[in-house]
């Protein structure tokens, strides 16, 4: 039986050529994260405490003052219900609108489906919140793992990844990473989420959305790439 080209040596550098970025998102953007978020899982399961969560909380605790506190309020806000889901409502009508069907399911799944994640893993570990000090955004729900985190992570990959094949790709991962990072710093200074609740959060969201984009974009589909219908034979 003849070697198919797929099968030969050649044919498996090509492909490995072709898809080693895949290995590599699935390894770093998956694995990577769902592994780090279970060690962390475990031990909140467990009930046990994670050496750096209090000095790190009682570190952002030194820097209050006034200017501050309004501050990470607002960023706070901004990570949820003034910004965030806005934003992700936003995503999705428009990319509907530019009848950018496959983008949008992917949008939109990320978001629910994060969002679903968030309420699941919360009632399932159900960690209460700090309580070192008396907050002025105070919370009532469970803590881990972030809400905040876990959202303001999904709408930056989900940017990130229907960006990156386009010149706006740098300019939108540094926005992204700015507003990931102070909407995590923000609940941690607030003193309403150890800072593990927000690495936690933080690796859900990456995992869970890099696995979509495995899902929806394989083989030659990518993001904005309209594909031209194949013609049939000619008799």
């Amino acid at each position: 039986m003849p070697v198919r080209p797929a099968e030969s040596p050649a044919g498996f550098r090509h492909w490995l050529g072709r898809n080693a970025w895949r290995v590599v998102l699935l390894f770093g953007g998956v694995l990577l994260p769902l592994g780090l978020f279970a060690s962390l899982a475990e031990e909140v399961h467990e009930l046990e405490n994670f050496f750096f969560d209090d000095p790190l909380l009682w570190r952002l605790r030194g820097w209050a003052n006034p200017a501050l506190d309004g501050f990470f309020v607002l960023v706070s806000k901004l990570g949820y219900q003034w910004g965030l889901i806005p934003a992700d409502t936003l995503v999705v009508v428009v990319l509907l609108g530019l009848r950018r069907w496959r983008e949008a399911t992917f949008a939109l799944l990320g978001f629910v489906g994060s969002a679903m994640l968030n309420i699941g893993a919360k009632h399932f570990f159900q960690r209460e919140r700090p309580s070192l000090w008396e907050s002025i955004a105070p919370e009532s729900t469970f803590s881990f793992p972030s809400g905040h985190a876990m959202g303001s992570m999904t709408l930056a990959a989900v940017l990130v990844a229907l960006a990156w094949r386009t010149r706006w790709r740098w300019p939108v991962a540094a926005l992204a990473a700015a507003f990931v990072g102070l909407v995590g710093v923000s609940r941690v200074y607030l003193g309403v989420h150890y800072p593990s609740d927000i690495l936690a959060g933080w690796c859900a969201a990456l995992a869970w959305v890099t696995g979509l984009y495995l899902v929806l974009f394989r083989g030659h589909r990518r993001p904005w790439r309209r594909h031209r219908p194949v013609a049939p034979p000619s008799l």
